[in-house]
């Protein structure tokens, strides 16, 4: 049986499209998963944080966040937040702007690598951007995180100690020296392999090209690496 090919995402918790590339990436697997002799493929999510002087309660909606973070124009945030909300819309997700709750996510991603440690990490990663995007749920403070914990299998007493203690802080911060390491200055980023990075919300289509290209390059030495960027 030949290696996973190894898909490591950066992304944040607050990114939209972020959610949606985890959907076009998914839906990119799926399109290739019946190919003959396809190899198994492992995904690992790290972190990023797109606004790490947000507070854990903003206060304001997204429209006034966006608006003084960006200096935009509210007029030209809520064309933004509209076409994101189509976007999303194609790939299968009901963004709903009017409920997000803006937040820091430091305690999202250290509850992403303890899940990762769990065996849990992908059902962490969908339950927390559904939470934030869709259910307009709070996903910056310890009390909320604990509860979207225990929903996919956590322990909520060792969940509440790891984040209070910041025990996977520095597992945060090492994923985030890798980013600037890799160049990456805005999320999804997409590692696969370690030979193609690709940049953004790519369509399904994307992501099939660069596995199939990938697969039939592998058992090449020497491969030089490769990008594709939005």
């Amino acid at each position: 049986m030949s290696t996973p090919i190894a898909i490591d995402i950066w992304s944040d918790i607050a990114c939209p499209w972020c959610y949606i590339g985890k959907r076009n990436l998914e839906k990119g697997l799926e399109a290739v998963a019946g190919d003959d002799d396809a190899p198994q493929v492992t995904v690992t999510f790290h972190s990023f944080e797109l606004s790490p002087d947000t507070p854990v309660d903003f206060d304001g909606d997204e429209i006034d966040f966006l608006a003084g973070h960006k200096g935009m124009p509210r007029e030209q945030v809520t064309q933004m937040l509209d076409n994101v909300t189509n976007v999303a819309k194609n790939a299968g997700l009901e963004y709903r702007f009017d409920l997000l709750k803006h937040t820091n996510t430091v305690k999202a991603h250290e509850l992403l690598h303890l899940a990762k440690a769990n065996g849990v990490q992908h059902a962490m990663e969908e339950r927390l951007m559904s939470a934030y995007f869709i259910e307009g749920k709070h996903v910056g403070r310890v009390d909320d995180l604990v509860e979207l914990a225990v929903e996919v299998g956590l322990d909520a007493e060792s969940t509440r100690a790891a984040l209070e203690s910041s025990e996977h802080l520095p597992a945060v911060r090492q994923d985030q020296e890798q980013a600037r390491a890799y160049g990456i200055q805005g999320v999804p980023f997409f590692v696969i392999d370690g030979q193609y990075g690709i940049s953004g919300a790519q369509p399904p289509s994307a992501f099939e090209n660069v596995l199939r290209d990938l697969w039939a390059k592998r058992d090449q030495p020497d491969a030089s690496p490769a990008s594709a960027t939005a």
